[in-house]
């Protein structure tokens, strides 16, 4: 099998959030549900100099583009109990048949990184599944085509490690051994790996 992974250029992300509006967009999502997150994160305190002035230290921030990890071990898929989540054996792509989505929200409560998303007005549950239809048709997925400081990147996911190495954990992502997402991190320059040094900079993060 053939597995499909995310690249996440996390040092060239300016947290634009240009990716999910895109994603949003091409899943008609009305206000509330996402199923691409941009997670803006900072860092820092204060010290205070032998005069007693205080002034700003080890200040840092970073964003992080996150959706659908397209996961080795879905816990999502392990939780449906209809058999709606599926990995396909091809590519590795998680996806959803809504058909057999009965809206019980099991995979919802289950995956570590809050990527299906419950949309009340269906009653099913969406998630990324990587744009398939565009990129059936030859094109890129709506967040890796929009996005201005190409951050984004889809592709094997043996390919995006060889080329960009196989850093899978950055704060506040959740440990990537849980799940073994299929992803590709580059790292911010003050990225940080330990959650407890972050915050968040905003509460719906």
């Amino acid at each position: 099998m053939a597995q499909m992974g995310f690249l996440i250029n996390s040092a060239e992300c300016t947290g634009c959030k240009a990716c999910e509006l895109a994603c949003k967009d091409v899943h008609s999502f009305d206000v509330g549900p996402r199923a691409r997150r941009v997670r803006e994160v900072c860092g820092g305190g204060w010290s205070q100099d032998a005069s007693g002035a205080w002034a700003p230290s080890g200040v840092f921030s970073y964003s992080v583009s996150y959706s659908c990890g397209h996961c080795m071990n879905p816990a999502c898929v392990e939780a449906c109990p209809t058999g709606a989540h599926a990995k396909d054996p091809d590519t590795g792509i998680v996806s959803i048949n809504e058909e057999e989505c009965i809206g019980c929200r099991a995979c919802v409560e289950a995956c570590p990184y809050s990527a299906p998303q419950f949309v009340e007005a269906k009653g099913v549950t969406q998630k990324c599944d990587m744009c398939a239809e565009l990129q059936a048709h030859g094109e890129e997925p709506a967040c890796v085509a929009i996005c201005p400081q190409r951050a984004l990147k889809v592709g094997d996911l043996s390919e995006l490690r060889a080329e960009f190495g196989d850093c899978a954990d950055v704060a506040p992502l959740p440990a990537s051994a849980e799940t073994a997402p299929s992803v590709v991190i580059v790292a911010h320059r003050n990225a940080k790996t330990d959650a407890g040094d972050v915050r968040m900079l905003s509460l719906e993060q």
